[in-house]
């Protein structure tokens, strides 16, 4: 059991740390010792989606990794029915959205910060608010101290890859900046909490 345990800490190690060739050997090598276990065939799956859109790929990996505490056979229906209409069932990507947006979002463009606080305020919570939009709309950050607050939000509500997919991607403009190492660390702690749950 240990070994598999250290297979799968490696395989999710993998890819958060975007290397995604090594991560689907890994999670494929799980399957194949397991194969009536859907998440590691998602995972392998998520892999493979990282190589056309590494931001939806992550966004899937972190949901998953989230939803699958609170219901597992429901996240994971879930996300199939996702990847299936990524694949090109418009109808059904629509319908999807549909669902998990309590809001009419008519169409895939950006949401003001702001706008995204307010619906944090409707939903009750940070995790529910980007839960129902992170597949459909993205989340315009017209400030640094926006940035900054959002992705602390990410991390402390566990999104982690989406946190370190927006850090690398802003990194070059705030490199200067302390908050940027700050929150670094704060994600390296919350991999090493979370590893030891």
């Amino acid at each position: 059991m240990s070994n598999t345990q250290e297979l799968i800490d490696n395989a999710h190690s993998a890819f958060v740390s975007k290397d995604y060739t090594r991560a689907l050997f890994l999670f494929g090598h799980l399957s194949s010792s397991d194969p009536a276990n859907e998440e590691y065939k998602l995972y392998a799956i998520f892999c493979d989606i990282a190589s056309e859109n590494e931001e939806k790929a992550q966004a899937l990996y972190d949901y998953l990794t989230i939803a699958k505490d609170e219901d597992k056979d429901t996240a994971v229906q879930y996300v199939y029915d996702l990847i299936e209409a990524y694949d090109g069932d418009q109808e059904k990507m629509m319908m999807i959205l549909k669902d998990i947006t309590t809001q009419s979002i008519e169409s895939l463009e950006a949401i003001q910060y702001e706008d995204f606080i307010h619906l944090v305020k409707d939903r009750g919570s940070f995790r529910v608010a980007f839960e129902d939009i992170m597949f459909s709309t993205k989340i315009a950050l017209e400030s640094k101290e926006d940035f900054f607050d959002f992705v602390e939000q990410l991390i402390e509500n566990g999104f982690n890859t989406t946190a370190y997919s927006y850090l690398d991607s802003f990194n070059e403009y705030f490199s200067y900046d302390s908050n940027i190492e700050k929150l670094y660390k704060k994600l390296d702690e919350s991999k090493v909490e979370n590893k030891n749950k």
